[in-house]
């Protein structure tokens, strides 16, 4: 059974995900937050223990996760959505996968899957965003594009390094 509150999240979420097909045609991440999250949402990315990124409000998320984040080195990725759930309380969980750039020479692509977990409020708005993707994963993915040539300079300076000592750190 569906209510006003579960209708609105979804249309939000529907919409989200354009906005996203869109962002990855130009690279330009921030044009829909506003619309998209509350002034008061909280959007967190953890990342695999080794650190929280936490975004409070529109500016900072407009400031970090879809700003900063997203136009240093990311520029070829895609992040396709492989599946979405919205229950009656408004809340949502979308499967995305972090796909780098190219095909490996099996025709498939450099990829590792992604989570989102979203709270939307009664106008539809995200009032609390957290991302979970393995991070693991992730750091294999990133070197096996660097052998192939497809890892961005940037990225592998401003993430891919700082990440691995963070990593490393962490397990010492």
């Amino acid at each position: 059974m569906t209510n006003k509150h579960d209708g609105l999240a979804r249309n939000s979420m529907d919409k989200l995900i354009r906005y996203h097909g869109e962002a990855e045609q130009t690279n330009e991440w921030t044009f829909f937050v506003k619309e998209m999250y509350s002034d008061s949402c909280v959007y967190s990315c953890e990342y695999g223990g080794t650190m929280l990124v936490e975004a409070r409000g529109v500016a900072e998320i407009m400031a970090t996760h879809y700003g900063r984040d997203m136009a240093h080195g990311w520029e070829e990725w895609t992040f396709p959505y492989v599946g979405t759930y919205v229950n009656e309380q408004g809340q949502g969980i979308t499967h995305w996968m972090n796909r780098g750039p190219g095909l490996r020479a099996d025709g498939s692509f450099y990829q590792t899957p992604g989570l989102s977990f979203m709270d939307f409020d009664n106008d539809g708005k995200i009032v609390k965003q957290l991302d979970f993707f393995d991070l693991a994963h992730q750091m294999k993915l990133c070197d096996e594009l660097e052998e192939v040539g497809l890892l961005a300079a940037a990225l592998k300076e401003n993430w891919v390094i700082p990440m691995k000592k963070k990593i490393i750190d962490m397990l010492s």
